[in-house]
């Protein structure tokens, strides 16, 4: 697996998921927003969590319009794997890459902490490794994870079994308990919990791995 992790000013949790890729078994290049290319052979692409360009305006929108987000979104339409976590699940929705919105907690408050997940679906190469309903801890840093859809985006996720992960006790006020939702072809993942803040035992504990190790097994199996 070919793995690459882009860094937009503010990300701080690029070299973490960088990381994760790399213990899960990843060739790992680091891309930065200015590029206008990806690396060639690439397999998946990770945005990763922090403030890119300090959250201004809108959570991930500056860095919807950087250069090396209108490759991705070509990449991704080619059928290319894409992992956007916390702020990269913003970016993701504000390219038009998956549906809905990320919008400011509902107690207005930083949320961090580690918190429980159900695994809402496994019929993905991201959430392949887990059992269905299983219940994961991951932990989550966030002030805008409130997850929301209209009634028609709601209901398609929900038919279409794309909603990945919910929180079994929700820390941010988002629609159906939503953690985590899939592209249409399920190869496009955005999440607000960290799974790289839960890859190694003296992080606390090691549900994330199995997200990587899923995604390396699918990957190289293609």
């Amino acid at each position: 697996m070919k793995a690459a992790v882009i860094t937009f000013p503010g990300s701080n949790c690029d070299r973490d998921l960088a990381v994760a890729f790399a213990r899960a078994g990843a060739e790992v290049t680091r891309v930065w927003h200015k590029d206008t290319t990806l690396p060639d052979g690439i397999d998946i692409v990770g945005l990763p969590g922090g403030f890119s360009f300090g959250d201004y305006l809108r959570c991930g929108a500056i860095a919807a319009r950087a250069p090396i987000t209108r490759a991705i979104a070509d990449f991704a339409a080619r059928g290319g794997h894409v992992l956007g976590i916390c702020n990269g699940f913003q970016v993701l929705t504000e390219a038009g890459l998956l549906p809905g919105v990320l919008m400011r907690n509902a107690a207005l408050k930083f949320v961090c902490r580690p918190v429980a997940l159900s695994v809402a679906s496994t019929d993905s190469p991201f959430t392949a490794g887990y059992r269905p309903d299983q219940h994961i801890t991951i932990p989550v840093a966030h002030h805008d994870g409130n997850y929301q859809a209209d009634p028609e985006t709601l209901a398609r996720l929900q038919g279409e079994g794309r909603i990945a992960f919910r929180y079994v006790a929700n820390p941010n006020g988002s629609t159906d308990d939503i953690a985590g939702i899939l592209s249409e072809n399920r190869r496009v993942l955005g999440m607000m919990p960290h799974p790289e803040r839960a890859c190694d035992p003296a992080q606390g504990g090691t549900d994330g791995a199995a997200l990587f190790a899923a995604l390396q097994a699918a990957l190289v199996a293609a």
